[in-house]
């Protein structure tokens, strides 16, 4: 049951996916996953019911709306060994961090001032992309990316016709990456009511993909930095 906000994207995965599997029942679900939502019931019956998150998004939410989106993925899934297999980027060095959200080809800058276009388009803005500049740091305390926008001078910008002053050097937070270490993360599952039974890393374990069972499991082994 894939499920993501674009019916349209959506719908075009799902197709690839049933002609690719034929044998797959694909049951595509249409939904903003940072909300509450439903699963329509299985045709087939269901031995167990595993949720699986891409990639590190759940990097991208505050600990506390993280935990929330762990508990709702745990109650989706079957009584009996629930799970969730999910990806999660891992604590490094600064000098690691910091050029991957600002890259020296300006992908995540043009990613980021996309915002600014798109509210020129949608909403009636009237930005001027070129006077705004992107920043990246990493706040080792809180363990997370802060990316932001950051005026270049004293400007007003109107959205709907209505004016909002941005002095310069004003930051306007786009987006957060927290980065967990291996315990971090296990308190945070707790937190939600589930247990990390396996984890797998990369060899310089810079990632992690981590299997939480809500089964309390008192022999589980913890394969913490297990090559994938």
């Amino acid at each position: 049951m894939p499920i993501d906000v674009a019916r349209q994207q959506l719908a075009e995965f799902a197709a690839q996916i049933d002609q690719r599997f034929p044998d797959l029942n694909v049951v595509p679900v249409c939904a903003d996953f940072t909300n509450g939502y439903e699963l329509p019931p299985c045709k087939a019956a269901v031995r167990k019911r595993v949720a699986y998150f891409l990639g590190s998004t759940i990097g991208n939410f505050t600990p506390p709306v993280a935990v929330e989106m762990l508990q709702h993925m745990g109650e989706l899934c079957d009584d009996d060994g629930r799970g969730v297999l999910i990806g999660v980027d891992l604590k490094k060095d600064r000098a690691i961090l910091e050029p991957a959200y600002d890259d020296a080809a300006g992908v995540s800058r043009d990613f980021a001032l996309n915002y600014l276009v798109r509210l020129n388009r949608e909403l009636d803005a009237d930005f001027k992309p070129e006077q705004f500049g992107y920043e990246a740091p990493y706040n080792e305390a809180h363990g997370r990316i802060e990316m932001a926008l950051v005026s270049r001078c004293q400007q007003v910008v109107h959205i709907d016709g209505v004016g909002v002053m941005f002095g310069t050097g004003e930051r306007v937070r786009t987006e957060y990456s927290y980065k967990y270490d291996p315990g971090e993360f296990a308190a945070l599952a707790e937190q939600a009511g589930l247990t990390v039974m396996d984890v797998w890393t990369d060899h310089d374990r810079l990632f992690s993909v981590q299997y939480l069972s809500l089964r309390q499991s008192a022999d589980r082994n913890k394969k913490w930095g297990q090559d994938t």
